[in-house]
């Protein structure tokens, strides 16, 4: 059977697997995206502190993908749980470190400008220092949404949802009719999701980043 063939055939399957892969990924950012911000936020103002988030969650990193993966397993078994436990850790480097960029960029003259109209901490974070820090911060996202996307696909090792369950059962099968076919699909699958992610990021940062600071 073609390639072609294989996926025409089994294309419900596929597409459920594809949206699965998505949803979890966007699951995973949801989660991710307003931690690595509080972290942010607590630290940027410290170049100690700074450091120490960065340097944190840059070590989280280190950590064998596999390994993080099957360590909460005897917790909270296997499916969606420990994927959350393992992937959300994962994402935050590029969050966090992009907030802090962005944060700590902000010009110090803006701010100075917004404490004289008489806006409090709060309000200048919210009005002022967050908006300029938006472009690292999506970029940050956007970064981390790409490294997630290929690593969810190894969440097939514990049961997790996905497209990584197409190119394991593939991978097990080696020799044998459409392994190489269900590899395939599962890995251009990956693919074309990231690519879609991108894009989707790139429209909201058109759409949500003034021209001025765009440019």
């Amino acid at each position: 059977m073609s390639f072609w063939d294989y996926v025409s055939s089994r294309r419900e399957q596929l597409w459920i697997e594809t949206w699965m892969h998505a949803s979890a990924v966007f699951q995973y950012m949801v989660i991710a995206t307003p931690i690595g911000v509080v972290v942010a936020i607590a630290t940027y103002r410290g170049a100690l502190a700074s450091r120490i988030a960065i340097g944190t969650t840059a070590t989280i990193l280190i950590i064998p993908s596999f390994a993080l993966l099957g360590l909460p397993i005897p917790l909270l078994g296997l499916g969606v749980a420990p994927t959350v436990v393992a992937l959300v850790p994962y994402a935050l480097l590029r969050i966090v470190r992009n907030a802090i960029v962005g944060l700590a960029g902000v010009d110090p003259q803006l701010v100075d400008a917004a404490r004289g109209i008489g806006m409090n901490r709060a309000m200048i974070l919210l009005r002022v220092e967050l908006p300029l820090a938006w472009p690292a911060l999506l970029t940050g996202i956007r970064m981390s949404t790409r490294m997630i996307m290929g690593i969810a696909a190894i969440s097939a090792f514990v049961s997790g949802p996905g497209l990584g369950n197409e190119i394991f059962t593939g991978l097990a099968r080696l020799g044998s009719e459409n392994a190489i076919n269900a590899a395939w699909a599962g890995t251009l699958g990956v693919v074309v999701s990231a690519l879609l992610f991108d894009a989707a990021y790139v429209l909201l940062g058109r759409l949500t980043v003034s021209r001025g600071i765009r440019d």
